[in-house]
């Protein structure tokens, strides 16, 4: 149930097949997910029947798409290719969850018609599962993913060359997955995970500004709740904000759809409360971590599961990589159609990110954001392609 991508529609009327996306996980945010507590209104999807003519055009088109046979690429989770903020609980950053869960009102939830580049708005949630209906994708019969690892992992191998994941970009399609874009040019999508504020995150916009680039940040309940202004910055500047979940937790572990919805419709809520604005239809587990279930249940909410294609360990706040280590790791890595993964609780990002942004662009990179990815056209995940 995947949201339509701004200015991406076909000249008839019919939606664009949307390329699968890409998920990716930062680790625990500390206390947060031990604290949040109190009632939670549940949340009823909404049903509705009614199709658009060319959205069952393009439902006929989906099903007869074949891709033929499809192997997955099991990989190493190597720790250096996990996203983690398992030291996410530095004194003084934890506060005390509130306990409510936030809903927008019923104002916020109607479509507005109109979204930045970057930031994917104005959809209903019943609106986003319609659509999601109206394009659904079907595997070959007796087709099931197969994840190498419930972890996300990478392997590398030549500088220059595309990593890969714990299953293929062609797999994860038929989920509305991704972990990278296509190998045919230089092109970087930027994301952060946001755990926590901890001074990190102003230094990372500035960058951001001054190189005019356009970067997602996953948020989890907690960074919205201690950190308004911050999200309503990323807004304003034109950058996408992603679903990371509530309270971080193990999303394997979650089997019921009722609590996976709740996760992602509380962090939803609480972003459109706010900044205005309707939340982007990309989710990000936590680390990296999930089974199909979760992927299934995500697309069934109308999301793009995003993972990654190059990551460092960033996370850990009492061992932060030396500044050479970090352009080492990131420019002898990086890849055309790189999905990039840095944690804004960093020291290290926020003191580098001017200079590696500049040594990027001097290796002949260019920034897009997730949107082009995801309904652009610019990536090799589209299921049949």
């Amino acid at each position: 149930m995947s949201r339509k991508s701004n200015g991406v529609r076909r000249a008839a009327g019919v939606l664009a097949v949307l390329t699968a996306v890409s998920l990716a996980g930062c680790g625990q945010t500390g206390k947060e997910a031990e604290q949040a507590a109190g009632s939670a209104a549940q949340v009823q999807e909404e049903e509705r029947a009614e199709q658009t003519a060319g959205a069952d055009v393009q439902a006929r088109e989906a099903e007869q798409t074949g891709v033929g046979e499809m192997q997955a690429e099991s990989a190493a989770a190597g720790e250096e290719a996990r996203g983690k903020t398992g030291s996410e609980s530095a004194a003084g950053q934890q506060s005390e969850a509130t306990g409510k869960s936030v809903q927008a009102d019923d104002g916020m939830r109607q479509t507005s018609g109109a979204a930045n580049d970057g930031q994917q708005t104005g959809q209903t949630n019943g609106e986003k599962e319609r659509q999601a209906q109206s394009r659904k994708k079907e595997p070959p019969a007796g087709w099931q993913l197969t994840l190498a690892s419930e972890d996300w992992g990478l392997s590398f191998g030549e500088p220059g060359t595309q990593s890969v994941g714990n299953a293929s970009s062609e797999d994860l399609a038929w989920y509305d997955a991704c972990y990278v874009g296509s190998d045919d040019e230089k092109v970087i999508y930027l994301t952060f995970d946001c755990g926590y504020e901890n001074g990190n995150t102003e230094p990372i916009l500035d960058a951001l500004k001054k190189h005019d680039v356009q970067a997602t940040f996953f948020v989890v309940g907690h960074f919205l709740e201690t950190a308004p202004e911050m999200v309503k910055r990323m807004v304003e500047e034109g950058h996408t904000v992603g679903n990371h979940t509530y309270h971080h937790p193990d999303m394997p572990t979650i089997s019921d759809q009722e609590a996976f919805r709740k996760e992602l419709d509380d962090v939803a809520a609480l972003f459109a409360e706010i900044t205005g604005t309707e939340l982007s239809s990309y989710y990000r587990p936590p680390q990296g971590k999930c089974n199909v279930e979760n992927l299934r249940m995500a697309q069934e909410m109308g999301y793009h599961t995003i993972f990654w294609s190059l990551a460092y360990v960033d996370w850990d706040q009492d061992n932060q990589p030396g500044h050479e280590e970090a352009f080492s790791k990131l420019t002898g890595r990086v890849h055309p159609g790189a999905v990039v993964l840095l944690h804004n609780t960093s020291r290290t990002n926020g003191e580098i990110l001017d200079e590696l942004l500049t040594r990027w662009e001097e290796m002949g990179y260019t920034f897009r954001p997730l949107s082009e990815l995801v309904y652009g056209g610019n990536s090799k995940d589209s299921a049949g392609e």
